[in-house]
């Protein structure tokens, strides 16, 4: 993979930030597009636009044609059966979907979900809305410092018959590669269905459903090179047609009556109203390119960024890397914190400011993780996140950017002393 030659793909790299060059560094919260993706979006809106699964006119049936594409490539993607892939609007309703539709029904009094102590907001607050509802509590596995789920513990947990076990496979925060087959083995010991949040791990790994044998699985095309809005839900087969509704609505129904109504069949079911048609048709390009590109080589591309980044990280002063220290389990993200000489915390938004004065965007806070950020006893990092079209030379002037806040903020420190 030549990310030096693929760069020229993605029209927004030829911005200028401040007069700099721009070096995207916060792929974890949303990829760029390369152009392949832009213009299938606009050759939708200038071809055949029209509402799918409601016509007979040929807008609608070129419609309805290219949007099931998607799905057959996307599931693919992932090795599972097209009557599988659900479309949502992004990760987040994904798992709001499941446990609205699955886990609700069957969660009680007293009964409780389990999660871990690295979950972002979109894998923690709908469990925590379903718990409230039905008075039954949250448990979490329980990490060390570096982010490394205690496999035993785990056990431990999984063997008091959690309704469901919801957990991501790469954490956005500390980069850690959770070993998910393993996990979801053990929660299998014990008949516990799995909910795997692949938003940060199905771009950069991987991920085959039949060799994971997780219940359920949820990524977005945003983060993916795909456009915004279009989010997945896998799940099997046989969950999905025992499961309820989640929206009423147009095209979800396969009969309706003023006193009830009859669901569709899978994936209709889950897919009431107009959904983002334009963006479920592009997605298709994006899911091309990477195939193209090879996942492997994704993978690839982003431990060696990730080794030279944090060899270039290491040598800065007053530096502090979260995450895993074996850079075998580390993903595409890194996060850290700047002191000063004195031990105070340059605050990720001061360095983040100074960065994008320089062209370069990182992402600083607490990336809709706090509970993890309250656990490390940090307010907010700093975060670097990388894809295929980042080269060794955003990392260089990542470093120097970095050098320049140290400085800074060192001198003011010696002012103020003197």
């Amino acid at each position: 993979m030549q990310s030096n030659k693929l760069r020229k793909d993605f029209p927004i790299l030829k911005r200028k930030i401040n007069n700099n060059n721009l070096i995207y560094l916060d792929s974890a919260a949303t990829s760029q597009k390369p152009l392949i993706v832009i213009e299938a979006e606009k050759e939708y809106y200038e071809n055949y636009n029209a509402n799918i699964n409601r016509g007979m006119h040929t807008l609608s049936e070129e419609s309805t044609i290219k949007y099931e594409e998607t799905r057959n490539r996307v599931s693919k993607f992932i090795n599972a059966n097209s009557k599988e892939i659900i479309f949502t609007k992004n990760a987040t309703e994904s798992i709001n979907l499941v446990a609205r539709s699955f886990l609700r029904p069957i969660l009680k009094e007293n009964d409780f979900i389990l999660l871990t102590e690295m979950e972002h907001h979109a894998n923690l607050i709908p469990w925590q809305i379903m718990a409230k509802e039905a008075k039954a509590k949250i448990e979490y596995v329980k990490i060390n410092k570096e982010g490394i789920i205690d496999l035993e513990i785990a056990k431990e947990l999984l063997s008091k018959k959690p309704k469901i076990f919801a957990l991501t496979h790469v954490s956005n925060v500390l980069g850690i590669i959770n070993p998910i087959k393993k996990l979801i083995e053990i929660a299998h010991e014990y008949n516990i269905p799995v909910l795997i949040d692949g938003a940060q791990s199905v771009p950069h790994l991987k991920t085959d459903v039949k060799e994971l044998d997780c219940e359920f699985l949820v990524f977005s095309a945003h983060k993916m090179l795909g456009p915004t809005g279009v989010g997945v839900l896998y799940g099997k087969k046989g969950l999905l047609e025992n499961m309820e509704v989640f929206m009423g609505g147009g095209d979800m129904v396969k009969q309706a009556y003023y006193d009830h109504f009859i669901p569709d069949d899978l994936p209709n079911k889950f897919e009431a109203g107009t959904p983002n048609i334009a963006g479920v048709v592009a997605f298709a390009k994006s899911i091309d390119y990477l195939e193209k590109l090879g996942i492997e080589n994704i993978e690839k591309h982003d431990k060696e960024l990730v080794k030279y980044t944090i060899e270039k990280l290491k040598k800065i002063n007053n530096i502090q890397i979260y995450g895993p220290k074996d850079l075998n389990l580390r993903s595409s993200i890194i996060s850290f914190n700047l002191y000063t000489e004195n031990g105070n915390l340059i605050h990720p938004h001061d360095s983040s400011t100074i960065l994008n004065e320089q062209g370069i965007a990182i992402r600083a806070g607490h990336h809709c993780c706090m509970p993890l950020h309250e656990k490390m006893g940090l307010s907010a990092t700093s975060r670097v996140s990388f894809y295929i079209y980042n080269i060794k030379e955003d990392v260089d002037k990542l470093i120097s950017g970095l050098e320049y806040v140290n400085n800074l903020f060192n001198k003011k420190i010696e002012v103020l002393t003197k």
